[in-house]
C-alpha cells in the first residue's frame, strides 16, 4: 500500500456488488503504523474517530481490544475487494448525521453525501450552511464539521473485468469501462 510521508493511510473496502447494485462501504480497517497490518474496525463512527486524529495519535494494533502486533492481521488488501483510501484528519461527522460513500458504477471515485437526522441527503457545502442555517437545533454544528473530499479508489483493487482507458481528447479524462464478455 502506498503511504504519504509515513503516515499510515487508513481504508475502507467495497464489496465488488453486482451491476445496478448501489456500491457501498462494508467494512472499515485502519493500517497499524508499528507492523503496517491492516485491523478490521466494529464501526463508522470508531473508524471517523481513528480517521480525524490519526495525524496525531497513529493507529496502533493494541488501541483495539486484544490485539497487538503479534496477531494475523483481520484482513489483506488485495483484488478480493476494492479498496478507497481516505485522506487523514477528515473531521469525524456530527452526532444524528451520517456520512455516505457510494462508489460510481464506473469506479472511477466514491460520491461523498451526508445524510441528515431527518433523512435529507445533502451533496454541498452549500446545501449543508442551508440546512443548518434553516435548523437552528443544529446551532453547535459548523459546516466546518462536513467534508466532502471522497476517498481514492485503489485501482490495482478494482474488478478484473474493468479496464482502464485514458480518453483522448479535451480534458483527457480518465474514464473505466467494462469489457464485453
Amino acid at each position: 500500500m502506498a503511504r504519504n510521508d509515513d503516515t499510515p493511510i487508513t481504508p475502507k473496502t467495497l464489496s465488488k456488488n453486482g451491476r445496478g447494485t448501489v456500491r457501498s462501504v462494508d467494512t472499515y480497517a485502519a493500517q497499524c503504523e508499528k507492523c503496517l497490518k491492516w485491523r478490521v474496525i466494529d464501526s463508522q463512527e470508531e473508524y471517523e474517530e481513528i480517521r480525524s486524529k490519526i495525524k496525531e495519535n497513529p493507529f496502533v494494533c493494541d488501541r483495539k481490544a486484544g490485539f497487538s502486533c503479534q496477531d494475523p492481521a483481520d484482513i489483506e488488501c488485495n483484488a478480493s475487494r476494492t479498496w478507497v483510501i481516505d485522506k487523514p484528519g477528515i473531521p469525524k461527522t456530527p452526532q444524528g448525521f451520517t456520512r455516505s460513500l457510494v462508489l460510481r458504477r464506473d469506479f472511477s471515485k466514491m460520491d461523498a453525501y451526508y445524510i441528515t437526522p431527518t433523512g435529507k441527503k445533502l451533496r454541498t457545502t452549500k446545501e449543508i450552511a442551508s440546512f443548518l442555517e434553516a435548523n437552528p437545533k443544529y446551532k453547535d454544528v459548523s459546516v466546518d464539521d462536513f467534508n466532502f473530499t471522497s476517498p481514492k479508489v485503489m485501482e490495482d483493487t478494482i474488478p478484473e473485468d474493468f479496464k482502464m482507458l485514458i480518453g483522448s481528447g479535451s480534458g483527457n479524462k480518465k474514464r473505466l469501462l467494462k469489457e464485453s464478455a
